[in-house]
């Protein structure tokens, strides 16, 4: 997340996000809780990463398992390339 524009950058969009912390933390958790549910219609399992994704910005515990994954991503990444 952006500090300056308050916006969340994944790949190549920007989704506005709340200034305030708790304003995230709910956003978050909703997302997490609605997730659970993604054998509803509408609702889906799309939701839980991009909730935690939400919660690492203030959360550390969930920022160290965020970087934990984009790191073994990008290892993976690097050693498909290299075959």
């Amino acid at each position: 997340m952006d500090p300056q524009s308050g916006k969340l950058a994944l790949g190549g969009w920007q989704i506005p996000m709340p200034r305030s912390r708790i304003g995230r933390v709910i956003i978050g958790l909703t997302l997490i809780v609605g997730g659970t549910l993604g054998f509803l219609p509408i609702l889906g399992f799309w939701m839980l990463p991009l909730g935690f994704l939400v919660l690492s910005h203030d959360l550390p515990i969930v920022r160290r398992q965020r970087r934990r994954i984009a790191v073994w991503w990008a290892r993976r990444q690097a050693r498909k390339a290299d075959r």
